[in-house]
């Protein structure tokens, strides 16, 4: 069922293996969708499931994707795909006592992360002191968003931001898809100087070309993926947008199946893989492929209700040791907040 803390839709699926595992997985939203995901999981999805042999999870990933092909490619349906899928890698990763991150043999001792805010409508004093506070938290890393009605105060939060944490330190950008082609054009021109990692989601991100005319015209790398909802998707981000930063979603990608389908996609272009949100998850996924990018450290608190302490230390995380998932939700702490 659907839990509202976080300030968000939280959804958890658990599974039960008939050997008595339990795999638990979860999806989340911005605050809306829960009931239509709890529902395309109740009546479409599980009852097609039950019964079925945990074997090959790619398999199993596209007979739920065939399924409920026809009424809900993307959008509701991958969120829910993802919830189980997400269950179903950790009933089965436990089944044979392994962490996600050694799935391939390739486990990363620690993956970067960055800090990403939500941050817009801050003052330039407080973004800066929000900054500061997440460097004295271990960061070393930060992407901010952007996106004002006033282009100017982008370009000078830009310039502050760089001027604080110091040359050569990864700052990247986020317009939650605001911008015009033309106008995001402008803004890349004017702040290439700062040394800008990737410009994320500059515009509407169903339109690859669009993103690919912005790419032709900054050498800023051009990055997308958490609107992406099905791995053809990023596919298209690839080879019409000319994305070279993709950042996929575990919980809206169909799961942890999607993200390294994405991750392989990734690899055979000679490009890194990073993630969004979800960094309890994403670094034990990120950890364990061998292009490994960054990781997102999400302003939305779902790792504050997880029982594996999750430390940035330098910059960096590293990837559980635990079998399955690596992410055990801590009920009691979930039930009050929901109280609350």
């Amino acid at each position: 069922m659907p839990h509202t803390f976080a300030n968000s839709v939280t959804f958890a699926a658990t599974i039960t293996t008939d050997c008595g595992i339990e795999g638990t997985g979860y999806t989340y939203t911005g605050g809306i969708g829960g009931v239509a995901i709890a529902k395309m999981i109740e009546i479409d999805l599980v009852p097609r499931l039950v019964g079925k042999e945990i074997d090959d999870l790619t398999k199993f990933n596209l007979y739920m994707n065939n399924a409920i092909h026809y009424v809900a490619r993307g959008g509701i349906a991958s969120f829910a795909i993802s919830a189980l899928d997400i269950a179903l890698w950790d009933a089965k990763l436990k089944a044979e006592n392994k962490a996600v991150a050694d799935v391939f043999g390739t486990r990363q001792d620690e993956v970067m992360t960055y800090h990403g805010g939500i941050d817009l409508m801050l003052s330039n004093k407080e973004l800066l002191d929000s900054i500061e506070a997440k460097l004295q938290q271990g960061h070393n890393a930060v992407k901010i968003k952007v996106g004002r009605e006033n282009m100017d105060e982008d370009i000078e939060r830009v310039r502050l931001v760089r001027e604080l944490i110091g040359k050569g330190a990864w700052f990247a950008v986020d317009a939650n898809m605001v911008m015009s082609v033309a106008e995001a054009i402008k803004f890349t021109n004017a702040i290439e100087k700062y040394d800008i990692a990737w410009f994320e989601e500059p515009s509407n991100p169903d339109k690859y070309a669009d993103y690919a005319e912005i790419a032709r015209n900054t050498s800023i790398p051009i990055a997308m993926g958490e609107n992406l909802h099905t791995q053809y998707e990023h596919e298209m981000a690839f080879d019409i947008g000319n994305v070279k930063e993709i950042i996929p979603d575990c919980s809206n990608v169909c799961g942890i199946t999607g993200f390294f389908g994405v991750a392989q996609m990734a690899d055979v272009r000679g490009l890194k893989v990073n993630s969004h949100g979800m960094q309890e998850l994403h670094v034990n996924t990120v950890g364990a492929v061998t292009n490994a990018g960054m990781v997102e450290f999400h302003s939305f608190p779902i790792y504050e209700y997880v029982k594996e302490a999750l430390v940035v230390k330098n910059g960096k995380l590293s990837p559980s040791q635990a079998a399955g998932i690596g992410v055990t939700f801590d009920w009691e702490l979930i039930n009050k907040a929901k109280l609350n």
